[in-house]
């Protein structure tokens, strides 16, 4: 099951987070955007009442007034990972983005990942953002939301 994160589930997202990446640093970042009130949309991946995954998207700051976000992180427990949890993490994240309002979103990760879902490096081409490479990708939410130049500028807690 899928659902919205509660303040009652953040020691066990830490927990997650940590496992995933194999150190706390992604952790503190979930800790720091949320102390910063940044986080948009939030969700957690429960089986058997324990979180076994979890996604963040962030708010960003767009030149242009489009409602853009971040994806960062999205975790899933080490035992539960490619079981299909991350995509189903990012699907249901992308439609409560949408339902918020978000027009596109922006991921900084593995680039044969993400495009599973429909992000791509190609879709970032007209967004300026502290990153470039493969590894930066977006995806468009709208229509035409990624279709003009836009500069971003993420949350404080990101460090840039």
């Amino acid at each position: 099951m899928i659902r919205a994160a509660t303040a009652g589930d953040h020691p066990a997202i830490r927990a997650v987070v940590a496992a995933a990446f194999g150190q706390p640093d992604e952790a503190d970042l979930v800790d720091a955007l949320r102390a910063d009130g940044d986080g948009l949309v939030e969700l957690v991946a429960v089986e058997a009442d324990a979180i076994v995954g979890h996604i963040l998207f962030t708010r960003l700051i767009t030149d242009t007034g489009a409602r853009f976000a971040a994806l960062a992180p999205l975790s899933v427990m080490p035992g539960r990972q490619k079981t299909g949890l991350g995509t189903m993490l990012m699907q249901d994240g992308h439609a409560a983005c949408r339902a918020a309002g978000v027009e596109a979103v922006i991921v900084l990760g593995h680039p044969a990942y993400y495009p599973r879902v429909g992000y791509s490096a190609q879709a970032a081409r007209m967004v300026t953002a502290p990153f470039s490479g493969p590894s930066f990708m977006a995806l468009a939410l709208s229509p035409g939301a990624l279709e003009t130049p836009v500069t971003v500028t993420y949350a404080r807690a990101f460090g840039l």
